[in-house]
C-alpha cells in the first residue's frame, strides 16, 4: 500500500481534474487532438508529477531531476496541461495548441518547449530512448539515483522495435527504468483486441526478458495507480521467490478508460482523433464542475 496521506491523495485527485478540464479546452479550442488518450493518461501523469517523480519547475534542466519520456506523442495535450499545472510553462499558453509558431504543437518538440525529454510522434521509439537513457544514467553516471519514466500505450505494443528496447533493458539489467502501459484498448481505427490482439501476451513480452510486472487494475484511480508505483520499487519475501529482482527494469500496466470523465467519449475509439466542438467543451466543463467557458 502506499503510504500518502488522504489529504495527499486528495490534493492529487485535484491536480489531475484541473489537467483533465485545460485538456478539454485545448483541444476544443484548438479543434484538433487526440483526446481519448489524452484523457485516459492524466491520472498517471497526476501521479507521476504531484507524487512521485523529482523535477524543479523553476529549472526544468536541473542536473538531478528524474526523466519522463512520452512515447505515445499524440497524447501531449495531456502532457502540456500537467507541465502548466506543476508551473514549468504558463497555464495560459495552453490555449495555443496547434497553432501556427506555437510551442505546443501536436506531437512534444523537445527543443521547444522547457522540461521536454523527447521529440515524439512516430509510436514505437520512446522506449528504446527511455532505455538508452536509463543506460547512460545507470553506466556512466553511476553515482546519481535518478530514475527514468517512460509512458507507452499499448497499441505501440504493435511496434517491433519496444520488443527489442525490452531486450536491451532486460539484459542490462536497467532497474532505473520503469514503463506505464496506458492499456485503454483502443487506437486509431479499432480497439487493440480487434487491429493487433496484445492484452494476453504484453506481460509476457516484457517478463521474458526480465522485467517484473506490476498492475494498477483502476489505472484512472489516484491511490491505486500510486500503491502499485510504490510496489515497483519494494521486493517482499513472495515477490523474491517468483524471480523478481530489484535488478529488473519495471513495467506497470495501468488498466484506464479512454475518454475517462466525458461520458460520450469513455471506451469509444472514434474519439482517438476527434476534437470535441466548442458547444461539447461546454457540457462537458460543466460536468466536471468548470463553470468558466472555453
Amino acid at each position: 500500500m502506499s503510504n500518502r496521506t488522504p489529504e495527499q491523495i486528495k490534493t492529487i485527485e485535484q491536480h489531475a481534474l484541473n489537467i483533465r478540464r485545460n485538456v478539454i479546452k485545448m483541444i476544443a479550442t484548438a479543434g484538433s487532438g487526440h483526446p481519448a488518450g489524452s484523457l485516459s493518461i492524466v491520472d498517471a501523469l497526476a501521479c507521476l508529477y504531484f507524487g512521485v517523480m523529482r523535477y524543479d519547475p523553476h529549472n526544468p534542466n536541473d542536473p538531478n531531476r528524474d526523466i519522463l519520456v512520452l512515447s505515445n506523442g499524440h497524447v501531449c495535450p495531456a502532457l502540456y496541461a500537467t507541465m502548466a499545472e506543476a508551473g514549468i510553462i504558463p497555464e495560459s499558453e495552453l490555449m495555443t495548441l496547434r497553432r501556427f509558431g506555437s510551442r505546443l504543437q501536436g506531437h512534444p518538440e523537445r527543443t521547444k518547449l522547457p522540461g521536454l525529454e523527447t521529440t515524439s510522434g512516430p509510436l514505437g521509439e520512446g522506449l528504446s530512448q527511455a532505455a538508452g537513457m536509463a543506460y547512460a544514467l545507470k553506466y556512466l553516471m553511476p553515482t546519481n539515483d535518478r530514475h527514468v519514466y517512460c509512458i507507452i500505450s499499448d497499441g505501440e505494443l504493435n511496434e517491433g522495435n519496444i520488443d527489442e528496447a525490452a531486450k536491451f533493458a532486460g539484459k542490462y539489467q536497467l532497474s532505473n527504468l520503469t514503463v506505464l502501459l496506458d492499456r485503454n484498448g483502443i487506437q486509431l481505427s479499432g480497439t487493440t483486441e480487434n487491429i493487433l490482439p496484445n492484452f494476453g501476451r504484453c506481460g509476457i513480452q516484457f517478463t521474458a526478458h526480465n522485467w517484473d510486472n506490476f498492475f494498477a487494475f483502476s489505472g484512472n484511480n489516484v491511490a491505486c495507480i500510486l500503491d502499485a508505483i510504490d510496489e515497483s520499487k519494494r521486493r517482499t519475501p513472495e515477490q523474491l521467490k517468483h524471480g523478481f529482482s530489484l535488478d529488473h527494469p519495471r513495467l506497470i500496466q495501468l488498466h484506464t478508460t479512454p475518454g475517462k470523465g466525458v461520458d460520450f467519449m469513455e471506451n469509444d475509439y472514434n474519439w482517438h482523433g476527434k476534437a470535441p466542438s466548442l458547444d461539447d467543451a461546454k457540457h462537458i466543463l460543466a460536468k466536471l464542475g468548470d463553470k468558466k467557458h472555453v
